[in-house]
């Protein structure tokens, strides 16, 4: 059981009188008036069945701390660990005791265990707060969509057969390791790395050629695989280790078989694969195609957030597929109503989420302005605006822009560094944890 925080705070903490170690004693304060939310966060941490026994380590508040350091340093694991033991600002902010020097792998433990949903919550209750408390203001906001990448490179058919190749075969090989049974299998990594890399730099006709032999060897691994986990699953004790390494495999296999049906289906059959159907990594399957007009074709995730005047995020959410931005008008103003029991006086959004429709429900809620940076055939009067209001409140819409900019340069925000699905969604979330603390910290140091 971790201790929530270390009542009794140091006469030791010694801050920087730089300007950024100003900023961090002002954001120490105001966590400090946020405690509440380390009892939500222990109930991820906390391991109920283990006994108060051993060293303390690191407390709840310690752990929160480091997080919110790491996303706003934008630094690894390792990094992060020789900062907190070199910097007396760093540790007078995370409030370690003198004894204590987490390394990479404490820091790593700790930290991923937070939940993104957990992580979400504090997000709500603190703005929740904040706007109870006069920080935040629901007088206007700005809706916008932007797209988080994953970490992945490009991906193309080849490479993705040769990455489940690769992975499948490594793992045949750590089988004697696990069980002590040899599994006699050919290696087949060193021709499917040649055969992708001659099919990536390929004209389109030996293309066509080359994807066959390819596709051979992927059904060589394949088969290879089957008889790994007939043996694997025969073991008469089967280990934690044993267990993780069938459903790894098992997993990998199944993804793989998807990659080959769409290259199938795609070089093949002359099918245009539909994005939702498509694996583009078997690392992060997770992953959409997102495509925003006649930009560049995106991989990651779509999310959509309002920021008010200040340009404290009110409302985020990342969403599955690529859902038009219309369909995403509404949830932000049902999120408001819920989380703040008060609607926005008036709302400007992108050109992208004009409709009628939208104008109609936003105004039978009572909202004055629904304001489209682009009109659509929209009237001014249909609206509730003059031409004056509508030019004002489309200069306001801008800003978001700004936020939007903020948030993916300095906190890292234009790419989701976690693996997983859920380390995805929690990076981007303790991003837009520390982006509203920092900016409220700037508001109150001046």
């Amino acid at each position: 059981m971790r201790e929530t925080r270390i009542a009794q705070a140091s006469i030791f903490e010694n801050y920087s009188k730089h300007e950024f170690g100003n900023r961090l004693r002002s954001l120490s304060d105001l966590l400090d008036q946020h405690v509440e939310v380390l009892d939500i966060i222990g109930e991820d941490i906390n391991n109920k069945s283990v006994t108060h026994v051993g060293r303390n380590g690191l407390t709840l508040e310690n752990i929160f701390r480091c997080l919110l350091l790491k996303q706003y340093l934008q630094v690894s694991y390792k990094q992060l660990s020789f900062h907190l033991s070199d910097s007396s600002t760093y540790r007078a902010f995370t409030r370690l005791p003198a004894h204590l020097a987490p390394s990479k792998s404490a820091l790593q433990a700790t930290i991923r265990c937070i939940k993104p949903e957990t992580l979400q919550l504090v997000h709500n209750l603190m703005s929740s707060t904040w706007y109870k408390n006069g920080h935040l203001s629901l007088d206007k906001i700005r809706i916008d969509s932007t797209v988080v990448l994953s970490d992945i490179t490009p991906p193309s058919d080849s490479q993705l057969l040769n990455d489940g190749v690769r992975v499948l075969s490594r793992n045949l090989a750590k089988l004697r390791d696990i069980t002590g049974y040899k599994l006699r299998f050919t290696d087949q990594r060193k021709k499917s790395k040649s055969l992708a890399f001659k099919i990536f730099n390929a004209k389109v006709a030996l293309k066509e050629a080359l994807y066959p032999d390819l596709l051979n060897l992927v059904a060589i691994v394949i088969k290879q695989v089957d008889r790994g986990l007939l043996q694997a699953k025969a073991c008469s004790v089967v280990s934690n280790s044993l267990q993780k390494w069938i459903d790894d495999v098992d997993r990998f296999r199944d993804l793989t078989l998807k990659v080959v049906d769409q290259t199938q289906r795609r070089i093949f059959c002359d099918e245009k694969v539909p994005a939702s159907e498509k694996i583009v990594s078997i690392f992060e399957p997770h992953t959409d195609v997102i495509v925003k007009g006649f930009r560049e074709v995106q991989y990651g995730h779509k999310v959509n957030l309002s920021t008010e005047g200040n340009g404290f995020i009110t409302c985020f959410s990342i969403e599955d597929g690529n859902p038009s931005d219309k369909d995403l008008f509404m949830p932000v103003l049902d999120f408001h109503q819920k989380n703040f029991d008060k609607l926005p006086g008036a709302v400007v959004c992108d050109g992208g989420y004009a409709s009628k429709e939208n104008v109609t429900k936003g105004r039978n809620l009572g909202i004055k302005h629904v304001v489209f940076h682009k009109r659509v055939g929209i009237s001014y009067h249909a609206m509730g605006v003059k031409i004056k209001t509508f030019k004002k409140l489309r200069n306001f819409r801008a800003g978001v822009e700004g936020n939007i900019s903020e948030l993916k340069r300095a906190f890292g925000v234009g790419k989701a560094r976690w693996k997983g699905h859920d380390g995805f969604k929690a990076f981007v979330w303790s991003s837009v944890i520390s982006y509203n603390l920092m900016r409220l910290a700037r508001l109150e140091s001046g």
